[in-house]
C-alpha cells in the first residue's frame, strides 16, 4: 500500500520552493522600462544583470490596442512593484527607453509601491546622423 502525502505536506513543499526562490535577499536592483508604441515592458534585474521579475501590458491582463495605453503600463508597474517589495527590494535605479505612453507614470507607481528610486536614466537610442533623406522631387 502506497502512503499518500496529505494536502498539508504539499503546501509545505510549495512554501519551501518559494522560499528558496527568494533566499538571497537583495536590496538594490535595476528597473528597465521599454516603452514602445504597442506595449510597455518592465524588467527588474539585479546588479549583475540577471532578470528577477518582468511584466508588461499583456501580462497585466490587457489585450490588443489597450496594451499601449498608460493605464496598462501603470497596471504592470504595480504588479511588478508589489512582487519586488515582497522579495525584499528597497532601492532601484530606473532606466527608461522609448517614447511610448506611460513612461513617467510607471516611475510614479513604482514609488507608490514603496521602492526608493535612486536615479533615473534615459537610454533611448538617438541617431547622430540618421537615415539618408529621400531624393529631391523632380517636376
Amino acid at each position: 500500500m502506497v502512503k499518500r502525502k496529505s494536502v498539508w505536506h504539499k503546501n509545505i513543499e510549495k512554501a519551501r520552493k518559494l522560499m528558496g526562490k527568494y533566499s538571497k535577499k537583495e536590496s538594490e536592483a535595476s528597473v528597465y522600462i521599454n516603452c514602445s508604441f504597442n506595449n510597455t515592458i518592465i524588467t527588474i534585474t539585479n546588479k549583475q544583470g540577471n532578470t528577477l521579475f518582468w511584466s508588461s501590458g499583456g501580462t497585466a491582463g490587457l489585450k490588443g490596442s489597450r496594451r499601449s495605453t498608460a493605464h496598462a503600463a501603470k497596471k504592470a508597474a504595480k504588479k511588478i512593484g508589489n512582487s519586488a517589495r515582497k522579495a525584499g527590494l528597497v532601492r532601484v535605479d530606473l532606466f527608461l527607453k522609448g517614447i511610448g505612453k506611460g513612461r513617467y507614470g510607471v516611475a510614479k507607481v513604482l514609488r507608490q509601491t514603496g521602492l526608493k528610486i535612486q536615479k533615473i536614466t534615459d537610454i533611448t537610442p538617438i541617431p547622430f546622423n540618421g537615415c539618408r533623406p529621400p531624393k529631391k522631387r523632380r517636376i
